[in-house]
């Protein structure tokens, strides 16, 4: 074999192994897709822990809450996921409002919570946790009515239906 046959062979050789990586790097990319949207669909199409209403109302037991951190969950109405938060202040008073507001409701950003605030994603507006509930309207988380019961923090059916506007198709 000639030298010139030899490199061909080396080049060809490498050539067909230089794929390998590719395929690899596709199967984890595929398999991290497919986790993502069977957990997204196990949810029920949510991005949040689903409630569920019984008798009318949602119970989130106040153990898995009162933490001061903001936890977020899901109801789901028909096609319409309506997304909300709860948090314990630190003045000690149990919160719940929409992950939405009246102004960036239509772009869908929610919330993030920075220490004591609540940060409105889409345009940065931030609002100490002690005021949630207590003040509506403008870029403010929208207000949730809530009560506590038996260790439960409850919410009405009806209530969570009121939010619904937010996340409706747009």
């Amino acid at each position: 074999m000639s030298d010139r046959e030899t490199k061909r062979a080396q080049f060809e050789g490498a050539k067909k192994k230089s794929w390998l990586p590719l395929l690899v790097i596709g199967v984890f990319l595929l398999a991290g897709i497919g986790l993502l949207t069977w957990k997204f669909s196990a949810s029920g199409g949510t991005k949040y822990p689903a409630v569920r209403v019984i008798d009318g109302q949602a119970a989130i037991p106040l153990q898995q809450v009162d933490d001061g951190r903001a936890h977020f969950f899901s109801y789901k109405n028909g096609e319409t996921s309506i997304d909300f938060f709860v948090l314990k202040s630190r003045d000690g008073v149990m919160r719940a409002a929409f992950d939405a507001c009246d102004v960036c409701y239509r772009d869908k950003q929610g919330y993030r919570q920075e220490g004591d605030e609540m940060v409105c994603v889409n345009c940065g507006q931030r609002f100490h946790s002690n005021l949630i509930n207590e003040v509506k309207g403008g870029c403010n988380p929208a207000p949730l009515e809530r009560r506590e019961s038996d260790g439960r923090l409850l919410i009405r059916e009806a209530d969570l239906l009121q939010g619904a506007r937010y996340f409706e198709g747009i």
